[in-house]
């Protein structure tokens, strides 16, 4: 298990009390984090989660969809923990599996609104503090589907591909400056969105792994806790891919 020192850094993981927010949330606090998790629900949060040391982390309830509420946890969090200086944008959902042609409305706009409009008023809200105080690691956890589309899975896809879109406009923005703007691509791993989907496209997508298995939480929060340390003094705008074979580009 890799660690990086993240002592006297501040993190907020979005998302973070369950799949792969949850993993880096641990991740980080072993590493000496102090992390706010912004969650839509805390209460569902993993005992890993929960077991974490009280003074190292404090669970917030936010809604990303809402730019107010997210700016309110910045507040919040820079109040009760510190300056944040770094950001895991890990809250998504997955939406129905159908055609386009008979994809409800509503539907993909809640999903544009949670996976694209989420990761877009969380980076809005921090980057004026990180460009201020010439520090910050920003990872946008986007998806290979992002890369190549899955069928029946538009929304998703679409909300992905714009994520990682984002993390290259945004990179290039603050590429002058002490701010890394990453995102990850991985495969699909075995978390509870996978209960938003049907069993047909979850073998869909393990079918498309060379590799032959999902990908673990474990290892993507390895790349992330990279990405997000001071020791990605470089690499911005980057779109870093852990799909066991999958991606071509």
């Amino acid at each position: 298990m890799n660690k990086y020192d993240y002592t006297n850094r501040v993190a907020v993981v979005t998302g973070g009390c369950n799949g792969i927010g949850a993993a880096v949330t641990e991740r980080l606090v072993q590493s000496g984090a102090r992390v706010a998790v912004w969650d839509m629900d805390v209460s569902s949060a993993e005992a890993k989660v929960r077991e974490l040391p009280a003074d190292q982390i404090k669970f917030m309830g936010v809604d990303v969809t809402s730019n107010d509420s997210v700016t309110a946890a910045v507040t919040q969090t820079e109040n009760e923990l510190g300056n944040i200086d770094a950001l895991v944008n890990s809250a998504g959902i997955a939406g129905p599996n159908c055609p386009v042609a008979d994809y409800p409305i509503d539907e993909w706009r809640k999903v544009l609104a949670v996976n694209l409009d989420g990761t877009f008023h969380c980076c809005r809200a921090v980057v004026p503090g990180m460009t201020e105080r010439g520090y910050g690691r920003i990872v946008n956890v986007a998806s290979v589907a992002g890369k190549e589309g899955n069928p029946n899975a538009s929304a998703y896809s679409a909300s992905k591909a714009a994520v990682i879109a984002l993390t290259k406009s945004l990179g290039k923005e603050l590429s002058a400056q002490n701010i890394a703007v990453n995102c990850i691509t991985p495969a699909a791993a075995k978390t509870r969105i996978f209960e938003q989907m049907s069993q047909e496209h979850i073998d869909f997508m393990l079918s498309k792994i060379p590799r032959g298995r999902f990908v673990t939480v474990d290892e993507i929060t390895s790349m992330v806790l990279w990405m997000a340390s001071a020791e990605n003094s470089f690499t911005t705008g980057a779109a870093f891919d852990i799909s066991g074979g999958r991606a071509t580009y």
